[in-house]
């Protein structure tokens, strides 16, 4: 054996455990063998022949797109799937026949390099993908080989059947069935927080028949036989049984470990693999990676769809008119297109053929038109993101230093979508919290301890500018200095009041000792003991638990030992002021759960007095106080709100003493209860302990922080002033979640709360009735009269924020198809929006719910497995790379850190990239029609006769070299205004919310500009040559100088026009601007200096005819102020009386008001939404609270003062 066996409490004397014990097979059992609980595994025997012929899953688990065979396919159809790429691989065939204005290599040559430069990337980013992969597929797990030898093999090599040790703190390679562990009795502790969200430990335990092995010398000869259910998706079922020495034992949930979850706090368990791979529960909740696309590359599709009836339009028009005049080309010998030779000329010309000429023009026409559609869009867009995601990567900002862990861009696709989210779904553990609790305050005797400040009061000090912050900084620094004592991991109380036995000198010290008397022994926590330091560590079930006698041990209260009857303390003795061993029977456990949401214990002391000692929700608790018990009830209720503002989770503590009598029915009645071995056996338990737990004399209350990660309140604060809606989907219990909610700022006091479960008393009824039939139906009808209720108090309300609170059995009925759109309507209503209990199948129901019925961008942020299929479904998937597990990371789009690195991540680059690409776009079609559209206009010059005015390699290059390098300066490096101000104003983001920069109305007016454009360029310069001698021996223009002419107006107006609308000039782009234009003449030089076979029109066109000609100078300058007068106008009206968010932005950083607040406040007011949660609308309502106070109320001056100090 490599490990002890801990020696530790039996747990089946403390709990009320049903598992491990032998039962009849009844209700799900029934069904093994059966459709759907098919699955025979041989345990410790997977190379058997009867375990052979049954072809389960492999453990291998992939997330990525494409694979050896499927990438060529895929990705090519990726790329053709754009409407643009499919139309130039036509257009490419095309170019081999005859009809072919140009030559084919200069036409497929771009399509090779666009399409293979976006392949190149895909196959980049899902390498990545696999890397991640083969990393978590060659984890080692020890695996039993045989005769009782493990040995380390990766976690793809598993198979059904094997027999595994995990050791602590290690995750579970499989789902895996317990047989035993380093306890006595086979239990252990689970961490399933990757899968429902929750930190609170479970405990699992094995099969009694299982228990003894604990060597791995005994698997030698270990056989069994399980049958249990195929695979499926729901986490919180397992049926089975073990045939094991010729007997059948059932299988729970109790004895599944999943793939996933983490072994906490246990040496080591031995398991069956009896889930492997993609048949894992966790993965069957996963779904394949979606092909996703954003809002801008779908509205491209559709613009080009629009440009592509443009270009048949004109097609059209120019064919009609070429058919009509090519029949008049001939009339007898009368030839009057006498160039074409129409009386010996092919199909193309013949005027015999008219018809046939014309339809045959149409297709010439549609490649000669096809540059109004940007080949280089796609793959120019596609090399921008990438530079995008790389500054994305390697944003310090976005660095998180604790853990070595920047920010990573796994796909560069949906960059721009980050500008534009509407909704984040968000997780809650280890995404807004860091799964630690500290205890920080409490209230005593209706006094107030506890010196410490939340995060949520940290950040509305900083909102109102008080010096409170610095002051918490300069007092923590003065302690560290003077007081150096290490820091308490669950504890954070400061008060000298209390601390260091000096409550014992202060009124009510009795109570005081009481209360932390309660804190040390109600709870169900185990003490160890290091052997080395002597230090105690506690094992809890939940975090609180652990702060609690954490907290109770620093206060002079250490709980130090736990047996299977006592509990015993270290107690701070008031009297000798000495340290003291006290021990108490304990006698029952009175377990927490979500009905009654309160814990008790009853114990006996050394005087020999019965005590029952209990700790619950004020909601509960406060209703079970004895007459003669509410001395303090008034201060705590008030203590308890201005923690719950403060946003801290808070419990209720009292005790009751007991006579022997009462106690002795309550354990009769109890133990029969407890018994039980009918449906309805909670149900009774609980029954029997609400009649003890009454009468309660109440000594105060705790407040513990689940402590929020850095900057969380700000950052949804910010969030919130951008006008982004924050959704919470937990996996938690409804008042953990209320709680978290109230500490990030989601909620606050004051939010009118509409809470939708199905704890009404018909339906408790029904349940322990058990009729399916009925539950579901009444479910169904409590769930959609309390949606239409929560509807009803919003439109009757008078502009109050309401947050909608729903648990996981009334959110499955609220999302069925007939229900759904009442919940959305609802919920899109709300200022926040707590989905509880959610299992990750319901996260992605509810993502898909917002996606679809918003239509608006979403965003879904998680850490764990449990959240892979909200990420997916979700516009865009956020992985928090935390310390637990990595496969939110991998199925993620983007991984963070931190969640407060989302306001950078969206307000910032976000911003950007949605404005550089929006930006890009437009430009993208002004350039393609400018030049396009001279295309056709000399066409139409020439009677449509199919000739272009530019040579062919004019026509290939204009996307690739001449006019695509400052596009790409601007996609990569324009700033309209820099991150401070970005953050600074969040209203900056409603741009993209609103879609402003990329509308129809936005992107007509850019065609527009590049219609304007061409008919300038074009009629100024044909006007310009018509009838003038061009050069010294009065020789006018011929068709290659007028089109070296246009197209050097072309160049220099749309590269012109991209300085105009730069607005943060970098060295960068002033190379790429002017040097776009430099690289147009010096490819004309060189080119022009080829033998004519070779450059055709182009030959020597620039030096012999252009440059010397003063002419031409003139009129490309000329052009250019024409050009862009009507563009430079436009934007100066515009800016001055009609300003957008980041113009009226770009002012205050010009007139240096950036720091003026009441400049910057009239700023803010023109925002679209109100800011309903967050720390700013948390300051707001109290603000607005006491302006209505002191409007309402006529009172004294004196009065009016005071109130305005609160």
């Amino acid at each position: 054996m490599t490990g002890g066996r801990r020696k530790n409490t039996n747990f089946r004397k403390i709990y009320t455990f049903s598992c491990g014990k032998k039962s009849s097979f009844k209700d799900d059992h029934s069904q093994i063998g059966g459709p759907g609980f098919s699955r025979v595994v041989f345990c410790n025997e997977p190379e058997s022949p009867e375990a052979q012929i049954r072809t389960y899953s492999a453990n291998y688990v992939s997330t990525t797109k494409y694979n050896l065979a499927t990438f060529i396919p895929k990705s090519l159809f990726e790329q053709f799937r754009r409407v643009a790429n499919m139309y130039f691989l036509l257009v490419g065939c095309l170019a081999f026949t005859p009809l072919a204005p140009y030559t084919a290599v200069s036409a497929i040559i771009p399509l090779i390099v666009v399409i293979g430069a976006s392949m190149v990337k895909e196959a980049i980013e899902d390498w990545r993908r696999r890397e991640q992969d083969i990393e978590v597929n060659n984890r080692k797990v020890k695996v039993h080989t045989s005769n009782g030898i493990f040995d380390n093999i990766e976690w793809k090599k598993l198979r059904v059947g094997d027999i595994v040790k995990v050791e602590k703190d290690d995750f579970f390679p499989a789902d895996l069935l317990l047989l035993s562990s380093s306890y006595e009795d086979a239990i252990c502790y689970v961490e399933t927080m990757n899968l429902d969200g929750e930190t609170n430990l479970k405990l699992k335990q094995a099969l009694d028949v299982t228990s003894n092995l604990h060597d791995e010398s005994t698997f030698q000869d270990f056989k069994a036989l399980v049958k249990c259910e195929d695979p499926n998706a729901n986490l919180y079922t397992f049926v089975g049984s073990m045939d094991f020495e010729e007997q059948q034992y059932p299988l729970t949930p109790q004895q599944l470990l999943l793939r996933d979850s983490k072994l906490r706090n246990t040496d080591y368990i031995y398991g069956a693999v009896i889930f492997t791979g993609h048949d894992t529960k966790v993965l069957q909740n996963a779904t394949d990676p979606p092909s996703k696309r954003s809002k801008i590359e779908k509205r491209m599709d559709r613009i080009i769809y629009l440009m592509f009836g443009v270009m048949v339009l004109i097609a059209t028009v120019g064919s009609i008119f070429f058919g009509i005049a090519t029949k008049k080309d001939l009339h007898g010998d009368r030839m009057k297109r006498w160039y074409l030779r129409p009386n010996h000329t092919t199909v193309f010309f013949d005027p015999q053929r008219a018809p046939l000429a014309a339809i045959l023009h149409f297709l010439t026409a549609l490649m000669l038109y096809n540059y109004l559609i940007p080949i280089s869009l796609y793959v120019s867009i596609e090399v921008v993101k990438v530079m995008q995601s790389t500054f994305i990567n390697q944003d310090v900002n976005m660095y998180y230093e604790e853990t070595d862990k920047p920010a990573r861009a796994r796909t560069s696709n949906l960059n721009e979508e980050l500008g534009q989210v509407d909704t984040i779904l968000s997780d809650k553990t280890g995404t807004l919290t860091c799964n630690s609790m500290e205890f920080i305050k409490c209230s005593v005797a209706g006094k107030a301890y506890g010196r410490g400040v939340t995060e949520v009061e940290k950040a509305i000090a900083r909102r109102k500018g008080s010096p409170l912050v610095q002051e918490i900084e300069s007092e923590d620094l003065a302690e560290h200095h003077s007081d150096p004592k290490p820091s308490v991991k669950g504890f954070n109380f400061k008060d000298e009041r209390i601390m260091d036995g000096n409550w014992v000198k202060g009124p009510h010290s009795d109570v005081i000792q009481t209360f932390f008397r309660v804190m040390a022994i109600c709870h169900t926590a185990i003490p160890e003991v290091d052997g080395k330091t002597g230090n105690i560590s506690y094992e809890a079930e939940s975090p609180d638990e652990a702060s609690f006698v954490v907290a109770a041990r620093e206060i002079g209260f250490e709980f130090y030992q736990r047996t299977q009857t006592s509990i015993s303390l270290h107690e701070l003795d008031p009297k000798s002021g000495m340290i003291v061993e006290r021990s108490y029977q304990l006698l029952n456990i009175l377990e927490f759960n979500s009905t009654r949401k309160r814990m008790s214990v009853i114990v006996r002391n050394q005087e020999g007095q019965l005590l029952l000692l209990s700790k619950g929700a004020d909601s509960v608790m406060f209703e079970r106080l004895a007459e003669n018990g509410r001395e303090f009830e008034n201060e705590t209720r008030d203590h308890l709100n201005e923690y719950a503002d403060a946003g801290l989770r808070t419990l209720v503590l009292a005790y009751r003493e007991l006579n022997e009598k009462e106690y002795k029915e309550f354990e009769k009645e109890f133990d029969e209860a407890k018994n039980s071995v009918s449906a309805d056996r909670d149900e009774k338990i609980d029954e029997v302990a609400e009649k003890i737990e009454k009468d309660l004399i109440l000594l105060g209350a705790t407040a513990v922080e689940d402590k929020l990660q850095n900057g969380v309140p700000e950052c949804i604060d910010k969030l919130a002033q951008a006008g982004i809606k924050l959704w919470v989907l937990t996996g938690d219990k409804m008042e953990t979640a209320i709680n978290i909610g109230f500490a990030c700022s989601l909620l606050r006091q004051g939010m009118r709360q509409i809470v939708i479960n199905l704890e009404t008393p018909e339906i408790i009824a029904l349940e322990k009735e058990g009729k399916k039939t009925d539950i579901a139906k009444a479910s169904k009808a409590s769930v959609i009269h309390q949606l239409s209720e929560g509807k009803s108090q919003i439109t009757s309300s008078s502009g109050d924020a309401f947050a909608l609170i729903i648990d996981g059995k009334s959110l499955s009925f609220a999302l069925e198809d007939d229900v759904k759109n009442m919940f959305l309507d609802l919920a899109i209503s709300c200022a926040s929006v707590i989905c509880c209990r959610s299992s990750p199948k319901q996260k992605a129901l509810v993502t898909r719910l917002v996606k679809t019925g918003t239509g608006k961008t979403t965003l879904a942020i998680g850490d764990g497995a449990n959240d892979v299929g909200m990420l997916q479904e979700a516009d865009i998937g956020i992985g928090i790379s935390g310390v637990e597990g990595m496969q939110a990371v991998m199925s993620s789009d983007i991984a963070i850190a931190q969640f407060r690195f989302l306001e950078r991540l969206l307000l910032v680059h976000g911003h950007w990239c949605y404005r550089r690409i929006a930006s890009m776009v437009c430009y993208f079609f002004y350039k393609n029609i400018t030049f396009g559209l001279t295309i056709f206009m000399f066409e139409a010059y020439a009677s449509f006769s199919g000739q272009s005015a530019y040579n062919d390699w004019y026509l290939s290059l204009y996307n690739v070299f001449f006019t695509s390098a400052p596009v790409l300066a601007l996609g990569i490096f324009d700033q309209d205004v820099s991150a401070r101000f970005c953050l600074k104003f969040p209203l900056l983001y409603q741009e993209g919310i609103q879609n402003v920069l990329f509308s129809w109305r936005r992107i007509l007016s850019w065609m527009f500009n590049g219609v304007i454009s061409s008919i300038i360029i074009f009629f100024f310069c044909t006007t310009a040559f018509q009838h003038q001698a061009f050069r010294e021996g009065g020789q006018v223009v011929e068709m290659e100088i007028l089109g070296a002419t246009l197209y050097s107006c072309v160049v220099w107006v749309v590269n012109c026009q991209m300085a105009l609308s730069v607005s943060y000039f970098t060295l960068i782009q002033h190379i790429f601007v002017w040097g776009g234009i430099a690289l147009w003449y010096l490819f004309l030089l060189a080119y022009g200096a080829l033998s004519p076979n070779l450059s055709s029109t182009a030959y020597m066109v620039f030096i012999e005819g252009c440059a010397p000609a003063p002419s031409y100078w003139f009129l490309t300058l000329l052009v250019v102020i024409c050009s862009l007068t009507p563009y430079f106008s436009y934007s100066a009206i515009q800016m001055r009386f009609f300003p957008m968010y980041h113009e009226m932005i770009q002012w205050i950083r010009k007139e240096g008001q950036a720091d003026d607040p009441e400049y910057c406040r009239m700023v803010r007011q023109r925002s679209l939404r109100t800011t309903t949660v967050g720390v700013s609308a948390r300051l707001d309502a109290k603000t607005r609270n006491v302006k209505r106070k002191v409007h309402n109320t006529k009172q004294s001056p004196e009065q009016v003062i005071e109130l305005g100090r609160v």
